[in-house]
This record gives structure tokens, sequence and C-alpha cells, in this order.
């Protein structure tokens, strides 16, 4: 015995002398795996005699006797010299086959849960550091026996950097139930932080003071400001420390601008929208792009939509072929000249003569295919009688006129009828074919 507590004494002196150089913390979590050797001969030796006469007469187990197992292990640090330890272990055995009271008889698997508290005689800061430990577990045999036990024992760690360390233990577990063994185990294995400790933080570097003689760069551009011709404003050497220049000012810069003295847009590569046709309105919004037309027609010519060579804005009757001279309407007056002179009435009365009504027919007919067409209709006299008489004769026989077209379904807003008398001659009164001529009705045709 003595010679035991001597060889742990020593070994707690070499520990000391392996300190590494990381400041001390508690442990971070860390998880572990082992191996172990689960001993009964020698717990039973331990307890029919003593551990002092076991030690002295050799009277422990080989390593033949001792099942062979697996374990996982975490860690957790409560303070730099105290860590929780929870452990899972499993092995196949006959779970003391040889006391009175075993378990079976052939080998099983055995399972052991322990939760320990692990006392280190030194922090992490050494390489070697011894621990003792104690706890209780929890087994189970066969799947259907379950035992309880306390842990008592003492081991050592190997510390390898950064947190990651090797350990080798030795543990008595003692019965606690009365299904249960005592029995010995002894554990090496390793374990590692779960997650990685952040570097030391680096020394910040204080900068030095400029020198006295050092040249200022204002705008932090690499160019100092006796040759920045813009210091305020961050730029490039090639604009002798200004930014790349906008002169356009469109937003897009220079050396990006295919037209840099015109503002344009970004996808036409600073360029403003093109005008393909010239009229004024970009493609953008021209529905005729490659044709000059007119912002009423969105970028479209003026439609001629009868066809007869005036658009429709200057075309009086844009539906109906017409000539030039009519605004675009059809040539209807010479017709209109031809119907008016058999147009004719009884002598001294705006009575319409019975030979008149063919031509009045003729005449409603072409307004009818012409309704855009007006029609004046105008009344003249020669100058036999009384001037006031002969001008009422031929306001009747223009109304007359008027009213009969109305009649036929000519809009009475389309004709004017407007009496003359003998104020519009065309024709010597002095002679009887003049006069003849001068007792006449015009019709007159306007769009």
């Amino acid at each position: 015995m003595k010679k035991t507590i001597l060889s742990i004494a020593a070994l707690c002196i070499m520990a000391g002398s392996f300190a590494q150089t990381t400041t001390p913390t508690k442990r971070e979590p860390s998880i572990g795996i082992g191996f172990f050797l689960k001993d009964f001969p020698t717990a039973r030796n331990i307890k029919a005699t003593s551990f002092d006469k076991v030690i002295s007469k050799g009277n422990y187990a080989k390593v033949t006797d001792m099942n062979l197992g697996l374990n996982l292990s975490y860690y957790q640090g409560i303070t730099k010299h105290v860590d929780f330890k929870a452990m899972l272990g499993g092995c196949f055995t006959k779970y003391g086959s040889d006391s009175a009271t075993y378990l079976a008889t052939t080998e099983q698997l055995l399972l052991d849960l322990n939760a320990r508290l692990n006392f280190k005689l030194l922090s992490d800061k050494y390489i070697i550091n011894p621990y003792l430990t104690t706890g209780l577990g929890l087994s189970n045999f066969n799947t259907s026996t379950f035992m309880a036990s306390a842990d008592a024992g003492a081991g050592f760690e190997v510390n390898v950097g950064k947190g990651a360390f090797f350990y080798i233990e030795a543990a008595y577990k003692f019965k606690l139930t009365s299904n249960a063994q005592d029995n010995l185990n002894y554990s090496l294995g390793y374990a590692a932080p779960i997650s990685k400790k952040a570097p030391p933080a680096k020394p910040v570097a204080i900068p030095m003071p400029a020198s006295p003689m050092a040249e200022k760069d204002t705008d932090g551009d690499g160019i100092v400001d006796s040759k920045d011709k813009c210091p305020t404003v961050a730029g490039i050497a090639k604009y002798n420390g200004c930014p790349i220049p906008d002169t356009d000012g469109d937003g897009i810069n220079d050396e990006a601008d295919k037209c840099p003295t015109v503002m344009g847009v970004a996808r036409y590569n600073g360029c403003p929208i093109p005008d393909t046709d010239g009229d004024g309105i970009n493609d953008e919004q021209d529905s005729c792009p490659k044709v000059a037309g007119v912002a009423k027609y969105h970028g479209c010519p003026v439609p001629d939509t009868d066809g007869d060579g005036i658009n429709d804005d200057e075309d009086k009757c844009p539906t109906v072929p017409g000539t030039i001279e009519n605004a675009g309407c059809p040539e209807i007056q010479k017709k209109m000249n031809e119907l008016a002179k058999n147009v004719y009435f009884n002598t001294g009365t705006a009575v319409i003569y019975a030979k008149a009504i063919k031509p009045l027919n003729d005449v409603i007919s072409i307004l009818k295919a012409n309704p855009a067409a007006k029609l004046s209709i105008e009344g003249h006299t020669d100058n036999t009688g009384k001037a006031d008489i002969n001008k009422k004769l031929s306001q009747k026989r223009a109304d007359a006129i008027a009213a009969y077209l109305t009649k036929k379904g000519i809009a009475a807003n389309r004709l004017t009828a407007t009496g003359y008398g003998n104020e519009k001659p065309v024709a010597d009164n002095k002679t009887t074919a003049g006069k003849a001529k001068n007792r006449r009705v015009e019709l007159k045709a306007t769009y």
C-alpha cells in the first residue's frame, strides 16, 4: 500500500514538471471514445481478503479472464479542477459467472451508464494531469435486468493540445442493488472538444502617427493631395485623382457611354433612344419606326382611307375618293350646274314646274351619295318689275327647292336657300336673251 501511495505522489511531482503555456480554463464540452477491460475475479478476491493481500500475493485476474468493451464519454468542465463526465460502455460477459449468484452461463450484452465527477489534481495547462473520480452507475444485463452501483477510481490525462487528451483510468464499481456484482474497470481512450476554440485575438496594431513630412491623401484614393485635382473626392490616376467624368450628366460615365456628349439611357449604352425614321418620335414609342409619321398616329403617317392621295386629316370625305380641289371629296359641281338649268317655275310664282322634278330628284341622289356635301340654293331674276318684289319671289323659289329636298330626306342643316332677286345678273338685262339667262336657279355644292 505504501508503494502505491509513493507511486501516485511521484506521478504528481512528475506531472507538475510538464506545464503547457496555454492559459488554464475550464474544459470545453468534449466527446471521447475508448476501450475498457471489465474485471470481476479481482473484485471478488478483494472482497474476500483485502486490496493489499491481492496486490502482495498477485491474486488478481489475468487479462484473458477479463471482458473487453467499448465506451463513449462526454466531458463538461465545471471548474478548472472539476469535470463532469457521462459514460456509456458495453461488453459481452457472463456477469459474475464464478460467483454463487451468477446471472448467466453464456455471455450476454452488459451496458453500463455512469455519471461521474473527475477531480483533477492540476489544471489543464499541464501535459500530464492526475485525477480522482467518483459517481453513480446504472447497468443493464441481457436487456431485462437492471442494477445500480457506486463508482470510485483514479487516472490521469495526457493533454495533446487544442483541448484534446488521452486518458488512462481504473475504477471500482460497488454494487448498490442485490442483483449487482462488484467489478473493476480499466479504461484507455481519447477525447476532444466538440467545437473548435476561437483563435486568440491578435493584438491590434496601433498605427504610428504619420511623419510630418508625409503628404496628405484626403480622399484616400492613393493619390496625394498635391497631385490630386479632386482631393476631396476619390478618383483614379487616369483622371488625375478625379472620378471618371459623365460629360452629358446621364448617369453613365464617359468610359461606358457611347454618346458621352448627349444624354441617353443605359440600355442604349448611354445614347438616346433612336428615331430611325427621323420623325421626332423615338422607336420605343413609334408604331411605324421605319416610316416617318406623326404623334397623333403613334409615329405612323396620316392615313388615306379612300386612297385618293389626300390624307384623312385634310380629306373632308375620307371614306370617298375625291379631288384636291374639293378637299378630297368627289367633283359634283358640274353635275349640279347642268341640273340647275332644268329647274323651272311657273311665271310669277314659286310653284316648281313639273319638268323640274326629275332634275331635283337627281340632286337628291347626288347629296345622298355624298353625305359630307352641303348645297347652297340661290334664286335669281331679271330686272323686270320692282326689285323688292323680285327679291321676295327669288327667295320663295329657293325656299321651295329646299323644302322639296328636305321632304325627300335631305337634312335641313345641309341646305341654304337665298333669294338675290336681280342683284347678280349674269347677262345684259337690255335684251330678251339676256333676261332669260338672268332668270335662273344656281345650285352650289360645298364641303
